[in-house]
Parts: C-alpha cells; sequence; structure tokens
C-alpha cells in the first residue's frame, strides 16, 4: 500500500513541472479538469470566464505552429474520460464531450497556424 502511496506521489509531482508551452498549472485557465497539451499553448488575451456555484461558461482559445487537430483530437478523446469528460461525438472539426450537467466542445477554428475554442458550459 505504502508503495503505491509514494508512485502516486512520485507521478503527481512528475506531472505538476510545466514547459514553457503549458498555462501556469498545466490546466485551462478556469478549467482546473481540462489539461493544456504539450505544444499548445492558451492565449490569455481571450479568454472568457463566467459563472456562479449552478452554471457556468468558459472559453478558451489554444493555439500551435506545429500541431495538427488529429493529435489534439486524439489526445483529448484519450485524456478527457480519465477526468469524467464522456466523449459524444465528432462532426466535421467539433468535437463534444458530456459530464454532469456540462458540455465541452473542443472546435478547430485554423489549420496553420492550428487555432482551437474549448468551451465549457452548464446545461440547464
Amino acid at each position: 500500500m505504502m508503495k503505491y502511496m509514494l508512485y502516486i506521489v512520485l507521478v503527481l509531482t512528475a506531472l505538476s513541472f510545466n514547459t514553457p508551452s503549458m498555462a501556469a498549472d498545466g490546466f485551462i485557465d478556469g478549467l482546473e479538469d481540462v489539461p493544456v497539451m504539450e505544444g499548445l499553448q492558451q492565449l490569455p488575451n481571450d479568454a472568457i470566464s463566467f459563472g456562479n456555484e449552478e452554471s457556468r461558461l468558459v472559453e478558451a482559445i489554444l493555439v500551435s505552429d506545429n500541431l495538427k487537430f488529429a493529435k489534439v483530437e486524439k489526445f483529448y478523446k484519450d485524456t478527457l474520460p480519465q477526468m469524467g469528460w464522456i466523449f459524444q461525438g465528432k462532426k466535421n472539426n467539433h468535437l463534444l464531450f458530456y459530464r454532469d450537467r456540462e458540455s465541452l466542445e473542443i472546435i478547430k477554428l485554423e489549420s496553420k497556424p492550428l487555432k482551437i475554442r474549448i468551451t465549457a458550459k452548464s446545461k440547464n
């Protein structure tokens, strides 16, 4: 048991180290449960975040000079379910996830350079 706890602490410590391409804490500002994929950078001046205990709306723009949307899609389809998000499907360049009473959309806005918008909002 102690061995596993030490392992978990080491993994969490390793994950807490940031690279220049990640947000300050490795997650999207305002979305503490949606990581910034390595190679993407969040544009801080394009973020929208407001809400209260009952609902929220958070929108972030992320960019990359060298990633393709297919890699971003794979990363979030593999990663978000570990955080409780359920993949609902893809239409064109629009990914949709649900969790509890929230939806999360990832939309490719531009290809070169890659520009995506991630929006989380409460469902009423």
